[in-house]
């Protein structure tokens, strides 16, 4: 059989096939397109880490953690050694994390969203390695990381 027939035996077969399941045909197409998006545009992008790879970054290369949420849901609970600047206040707070410049920096807030806008933010500063928590806290809580109650000594 000549190559050219076996494709024109394929094709026409593969047509036949998305005319009879054209609604399966569809359906794939569209969750396939949806899942794409939904990975492109989560809160933190590339940016984001789960709960393991940021332990793992705070182990093995002294990561720094940065707590963005405001101060009264700081002290409800927060993850050990982080350090409370609320998002508001970042930027002119900067200066007092300028010794983390080239650094693992690790934002949290309460969902993902806020420590992403404070990448952002920190990123424009100079700063070169900064994440965030997806999922923030609570994500922490619910792979049963510890957290630390009360202000930071």
């Amino acid at each position: 059989m000549r190559p050219s027939l076996r494709f024109s035996l394929f094709l026409e077969y593969s047509l036949e096939f998305i005319q009879q399941n054209i609604y399966l045909v569809a359906l794939a197409i569209a969750s396939g397109t949806w899942l794409l998006f939904l990975s492109a545009h989560r809160p933190g992008g590339a940016r984001s880490l789960t709960t393991t790879q940021a332990t793992l970054l705070i182990n093995r290369e002294n990561a720094q953690l940065i707590d963005v949420r405001e101060p009264n849901e700081y002290v409800g609970g927060h993850l050990n050694d982080s350090r409370n600047i609320p998002a508001g206040s970042l930027e002119e707070r900067a200066g007092e994390l300028s010794q983390f410049k080239d650094t693992p920096l690790i934002l949290v807030c309460q969902s993902g969203t806020r420590s992403a806008a404070a990448c952002d933010t920190l990123s424009k500063l100079g700063f070169t390695k900064v994440h965030t928590l997806a999922g923030g806290v609570p994500a922490w809580a619910e792979a049963g990381l510890p957290l630390k109650k009360g202000a930071r000594k």
